[in-house]
């Protein structure tokens, strides 16, 4: 097989990537280890910043997401039994968030890409990168039982922090920065509407709380639990019993219970690998960085790179300039750290810590008050939270 630029992963990054690079008239192969199956229904992210929403508008890609998209012009943060709604509308120059699961645009992508006919490859095996300091690299790998191989002249590792592209570049080559939180999210899907028309971020003595929303008839909702508990440790009773403290409100709001159909836990952690590109191999998203739940940057953090990259990428095909490619870990990383900040930011300022004594309460009550005081301290948050436009 024969392309022009190699995808290997089929998430967000990869497929957002196919399709910029196939309005460009760059050819692409995209190759993904799980099934379609799977990666349609892998629940993930659900906050789309502003500007993700409009490239996928500008691709083409937005009628669904515009139908069903639940768009938001503000958070509330709630703690002592008060709420305090951070306004985007007003503190940062109209641009909104849109709820859609990180699954809806995975089908949506998925489902375009094949009515194009765009190649896309599920359950290939035995994937690897070889020949990223050639001219020629070449992905290898085994689909429905053939060994094959993929010549390119560039591949992109859009294939998650466990996936095989970052260890194809040399020992050595990048410096890796890792930070680790004492503390997971225990997240709940269910089905009851949700209590809420707006995300609730509540801080509370007991661990953190975050209401979310799905659709109309959907409910998220996270509590923070410790870093070794297990599903079991969380029967619904709990949940529901530690959501119903931690989202108290002393106006008499309440929350709506309804059958738990999805649970599971996350640890929350920080990663970076620096630079994002060796030879002809380039990293985005989940392969080369990894932020908290808490800023939900994830999704919008890995558009961002491929937005980057497919621009690169076509100036090069189109005009042979290495200019842009050089530059693509630099301007990424730009980004990528100011991102780091923001979502650690919101980590800090949200949870408890074990050593959460004296001190260190002192100060994250401090913030917490400067923000929902001060008109410049929530434009801070509601910028961040919104997408940058120019980083």
């Amino acid at each position: 097989m024969r392309t022009q630029v190699g995808i290997v992963g089929a998430g967000p990054a990869g497929l957002v990537l196919s399709h910029l690079l196939a309005r460009e008239g760059v050819e692409s192969v995209v190759l993904e280890d799980r099934s379609r199956e799977y990666v349609e229904q892998r629940v993930r992210a659900g906050v789309l910043e502003q500007g993700t929403v409009d490239l996928l508008n500008e691709l083409g890609l937005g009628d669904r997401l515009g139908r069903e998209g639940l768009v938001h012009h503000g958070i509330e943060l709630r703690f002592d039994g008060e709420g305090h709604r951070i306004p985007f509308e007003e503190l940062a120059s109209g641009r909104a968030i849109t709820i859609y699961g990180q699954q809806e645009v995975v089908k949506d992508l998925i489902a375009a890409r094949l009515e194009a006919g765009g190649p896309l490859l599920f359950e290939v095996d035995d994937v690897s990168v070889e020949g990223i300091d050639s001219e020629r690299p070449t992905v290898g790998f085994t689909h429905e039982g053939e060994a094959q191989e993929l010549d390119c002249d560039l591949v992109a590792g859009c294939d998650g922090f466990h996936g095989v592209c970052r260890d194809a570049i040399p020992e050595g080559v990048l410096s890796f920065h890792d930070h680790e939180y004492p503390f997971a999210w225990l997240g709940i899907l269910a089905e009851v509407a949700p209590s809420t028309e707006e995300l609730i971020y509540a801080p509370h003595e007991r661990g953190f709380a975050l209401h979310s929303l799905r659709s109309p008839e959907l409910s998220r909702l996270y509590v923070q639990c410790g870093p070794e508990d297990t599903v079991e440790d969380w029967p619904d009773e709990r949940v529901w019993s530690e959501l119903h403290l931690r989202l108290a409100r002393n106006d008499g709001w309440t929350l709506k219970e309804g059958p738990v159909i999805e649970k599971g836990l996350a640890p929350l952690r920080s990663f970076v690998a620096e630079p994002m590109q060796h030879g002809r191999l380039f990293l985005a998203g989940d392969a080369v960085h990894i932020v908290p739940a808490t800023g939900a940057k994830g999704l919008n953090l890995a558009v961002a790179d491929v937005k980057v990259l497919a621009e690169a990428m076509t100036e090069w095909f189109c005009s042979d300039s290495e200019a842009p490619l050089e530059a693509y870990s630099r301007t990424c990383l730009r980004r990528v750290w100011r991102t780091q900040h923001f979502s650690w930011w919101m980590t800090e300022m949200l949870h408890r810590f074990p050593d959460d004594e004296g001190f260190a309460r002192g100060l994250r009550r401090s913030q917490l008050d400067y923000v929902c005081s001060s008109r410049a301290a929530a434009a801070t948050l509601a910028e961040n939270y919104v997408g940058l436009e120019r980083v």
